[in-house]
C-alpha cells in the first residue's frame, strides 16, 4: 500500500475519532460551535475516505483504455470535497442563525472546553503526519488534506478560546456570531480549493514565469532557428511541454535529435520537484503556416 493511500486511512480512523468524541458532548451542551466542529469531522471522514478510493484508482498505470492513466478522479474527488465544504458551510451558517433568533443557552462548557483540548491535539498529530507524506511524496490531494485539517486546527483554538469567553461573560450569542464569520469563511476557503483543482481539469497552462523559462532555452540553442506552437499544461505531480523546433534542413536527424535531447534535458531541470513529459518535434524548414 502506497504511503499517500495509507495517509487517507489515518485521516478517516482519526475524523471518526473526533466525531464520536464530538458529537457525544454536543447530545449534552448544545453548543453550535461544538456541533459545527463534529459536522466538519464527519465531512473529514467521508472526504478522507473518498480520497482513499481516488487515489487507489488514480495510481493505476496507463493502459490500452486510459492511455495517459487516470489521475484526473483526484480532480474530481477535490470536486466531490468542495461540495461536502460548501454545503456544511451553509448548514453551520443556519443552525447559528437560528441558534440566535431563538436565543439557544450553551451548558456543560467544561466538558466542551476538555473535547476541544482533546481535539487540538489529535489534530496536531494527524496535520504532522499529513505534512510529512506530502513532501515525500507530493501528491496535491494530501498536501490539500494537509491544508484543510490546518484550518480545522485553527478552528479548534478558536472554538476552545469562544468557550472559555462564554464561561467567563455568559454571553450565549458570542457562540452564534463567531460561527456565523466562520460558516462565511468556510465557504471562501472552498472556492478557493476548488478554483485551483478545476484550472487543472481543464489543462491550464504552466505559469507565464516558466513558459518564458521554456522559451530562454530554446532560443539559447544556436542550432535551433525558430521554433513555434509551444503548448504547455499541467496535473497533479507532472507538467507537459510540446514545441515545434526548427532545424537547417541540411542538418542529419541524429544532430537534430541530440540537440532536441539536451533541450529537454534543460526544460526537465527547471523544477526537479515534478515529472516533466515533454514532446519536440524536429521540422526541416519553419511549417508554423504550412497548411494554412
Amino acid at each position: 500500500m502506497s504511503l499517500q493511500r495509507t495517509a487517507t486511512i489515518v485521516s478517516s480512523i482519526t475524523a471518526f475519532l473526533l466525531l464520536i468524541i464530538k458529537f457525544f458532548v454536543w447530545i449534552f451542551s448544545w453548543s453550535i460551535a461544538v456541533l459545527s466542529s463534529a459536522i466538519d469531522s464527519m465531512l473529514d471522514m467521508f472526504v478522507s475516505i473518498f480520497n482513499y478510493f481516488a487515489i487507489h484508482n488514480s495510481e493505476k498505470d496507463p493502459d490500452k483504455k486510459f492511455n495517459y492513466g487516470r489521475w484526473k478522479i483526484e480532480a474530481l474527488a477535490s470536486l466531490f470535497e468542495w461540495l461536502i465544504i460548501t454545503f456544511s458551510g451553509l448548514y453551520i451558517l443556519y443552525e447559528s442563525i437560528s441558534k440566535f433568533i431563538n436565543d439557544e443557552k450553551v451548558s456543560y462548557l467544561w466538558i466542551s472546553i476538555v473535547v476541544m483540548l482533546v481535539s487540538i491535539v489529535i489534530t496536531l498529530a494527524l496535520v504532522l503526519f499529513l505534512d510529512y507524506v506530502a513532501k515525500k511524496t507530493d501528491n496535491l490531494v494530501i498536501q490539500a488534506d494537509s491544508l484543510h485539517y490546518k484550518t480545522d486546527l485553527y478552528s479548534n483554538w478558536a472554538i476552545l478560546l469562544w468557550l472559555f469567553l462564554i464561561y467567563l461573560t455568559w454571553i450565549h450569542y458570542i457562540d452564534s456570531l463567531i460561527w456565523v464569520a466562520i460558516a462565511i469563511y468556510i465557504i471562501y476557503s472552498a472556492y478557493s480549493l476548488i478554483k485551483k483543482w478545476f484550472l487543472l481539469l481543464l489543462d491550464v497552462s504552466l505559469s507565464q514565469k516558466e513558459v518564458k523559462k521554456i522559451e530562454e532555452i530554446i532560443n539559447n540553442e544556436e542550432k535551433v532557428k525558430s521554433f513555434h506552437e509551444l503548448r504547455t499544461r499541467q496535473s497533479w505531480n507532472s507538467k507537459f511541454v510540446e514545441a515545434h523546433l526548427v532545424f537547417d534542413i541540411d542538418m542529419k536527424l541524429l544532430e537534430a535529435h541530440k540537440i532536441s535531447d539536451m533541450i529537454e534535458l534543460k526544460i526537465s531541470n527547471i523544477n526537479k520537484d515534478y515529472e516533466r513529459i515533454i514532446t519536440m518535434h524536429l521540422d526541416p524548414f519553419d511549417d508554423s503556416n504550412w497548411l494554412s
